[in-house]
């Protein structure tokens, strides 16, 4: 009978101790090595907002309504300056085409100046003797009336202020007639007469003014039609004769 030989096992090696595990120590910041510097936990929570950033986000709502503001008003201010340069472009091209003519009517009043002086120079007695006179000053008459027609028809009129109160607006007094029957600063003589060109004063009538009379009562002020008249004040455009009156013609000529 064989022997049985006790069954061998192989050697093994003594197991290896297993390493000793790690100190957590990003658990514990308490053990963490010196120099570094300890791991936040996922889990902390962020911190709340505070009044800084409650401050913080009024300032920027109040700075984004100034800009806001600030354009509007920007905006506003272009479209009234945009306004402002339509009306004055509207109201010079208004008086362009109303008193483009104002030079050349200037000139053309010198010669119904001289017609008049024709016509003033020439005595009824002498047209009632020579019929070749009566057809001349006819003539010069009837030259006279087409050119004051022709005038109208262009916007301007002639001033005759015989009779009426002295106005420095459109009156220029040229000398003083004693006269204690009128009032004041009565027009008892017309020199030259004046003439407007449509609204616009072209020439002033050259006039004589009676003083010595009774002092005339002041004139209402005509209410103003226009932003201009009220801010110029709407003066008196009637108002008596004065030596030192202004306008166009206030000033006397005391050697005449």
């Amino acid at each position: 009978m064989s022997e049985t030989k006790p069954e061998q096992t192989p050697e093994t090696p003594e197991a290896e101790a297993a390493p000793e595990a790690a100190p957590d120590t990003a658990a514990d910041p308490a053990t963490a090595p010196e120099g570094d510097a300890p791991i936040p936990s996922m889990t902390q929570d962020a911190p709340a907002d505070g009044p800084a950033s409650t401050d913080e986000a009024a300032a920027q709502i109040a700075a984004l309504e100034a800009q806001v503001a600030e354009a509007n008003d920007r905006a506003l201010r272009a479209l009234a300056e945009a306004e402002n340069v339509r009306r004055r472009a509207e109201r010079d091209k208004q008086d362009a085409s109303k008193y483009a003519v104002t030079g050349f009517a200037r000139d053309v009043l010198t010669v119904a100046d001289n017609l008049r002086r024709a016509l003033d120079s020439i005595d009824a007695d002498a047209r009632k003797s020579s019929e070749a006179v009566e057809t001349m000053v006819t003539g010069v008459e009837m030259t006279e009336r087409a050119l004051i027609q022709v005038l109208e028809r262009n916007g301007i009129t002639r001033i005759d202020p015989l009779g009426e109160r002295f106005d420095s607006n459109a009156h220029e007094a040229m000398f003083e007639i004693p006269d204690e029957s009128k009032p004041q600063g009565t027009i008892a003589q017309v020199v030259e007469a004046g003439y407007m060109l449509n609204d616009r004063l072209l020439r002033p009538a050259k006039v004589g003014v009676t003083r010595g009379g009774p002092k005339p009562e002041p004139a209402a002020a005509p209410a103003p039609t226009s932003a201009d008249d009220a801010q110029a004040g709407g003066g008196d455009g009637n108002k008596a004769y004065e030596k030192d009156a202004g306008g166009a013609g206030g000033k006397l000529d005391e050697e005449l």
